[in-house]
């Protein structure tokens, strides 16, 4: 069994602005999904995502909706703009930490992994607390649950176990990975092209994470620079 490394308090505190970050960006996501589903009860329909919700606002303010409804949407929009600047504000103190920090600037060398996933990793993972990439993988959550019945041993889906948004993190940089995979470019990955093959995209995600986590602990357990997988 493995248990959750024990963080000193400077760690902890260095994660703050990442834990904060985390709360707002879920935080405006809920307020984006209120405005997006409010307005189409009122008749305004808009596409989802982020970069839509000036221009839905936009049409709201533009709009004959009943004053009540109006002045509800239009104050989450505000409250959404807060948001952005207090997300701005971070992401700017975080780039700063990354640039300072050699260990992050190595990590984020791997395909999938940004200046966020690096600084979470250095911030809240002590790779001696783990015996291997391995076990680092099973930790997180990344590894299939065994359920043994009539001495048969059956895998079904990840444990899920670990730092849930460090899991999120590696997911969605392996699914950003496959989807800028392609057969004829010449940089694409021998193992990954075929695991591609094998596996749907979502479980060739979560294998691709699994992948990453194990390059991530050992990079950061001996120091070194990233390179290229090579063909399993």
């Amino acid at each position: 069994m493995r248990f959750v490394p024990v963080k000193s308090a400077e760690m902890q505190a260095e994660a703050m602005d990442l834990s904060a970050r985390d709360l707002l960006v879920r935080q405006r996501s809920q307020l984006v999904s209120a405005i997006r589903g409010h307005a189409a009860e009122l008749g305004i329909i808009a596409a989802k995502g982020i970069c839509n919700v000036v221009p839905l606002l936009q049409k709201i303010a533009d709009s004959d909706l009943p004053q009540a409804g109006k002045t509800m949407l239009l104050q989450f929009g505000k409250c959404v703009e807060e948001m952005d600047a207090h997300i701005a504000a971070i992401d700017r103190r975080l780039a700063v930490r990354h640039k300072a920090n050699s260990a992050s600037q190595r990590l984020s060398g791997v395909p999938g992994v940004g200046p966020i996933t690096a600084l979470t990793l250095v911030t809240k993972i002590d790779p001696g607390q783990f015996n291997s990439g391995r076990h680092f993988a099973a930790w997180l959550g990344l590894t299939p649950r065994e359920r043994s019945t009539g001495g048969r041993t059956r895998l079904s889906g990840i444990s899920r176990a670990g730092n849930d948004r460090l899991r999120q993190l590696l997911v969605l940089g392996a699914t950003a990975v496959i989807s800028h995979t392609k057969p004829e470019r010449k940089t694409a990955n021998p193992w990954l092209l075929k695991l591609l093959e094998r596996r749907p995209r979502k479980l060739a995600a979560v294998a691709l994470a699994n992948k990453m986590a194990r390059i991530v602990w050992a990079m950061m357990t001996n120091e070194t620079a990233y390179r290229r997988m090579q063909p399993a």
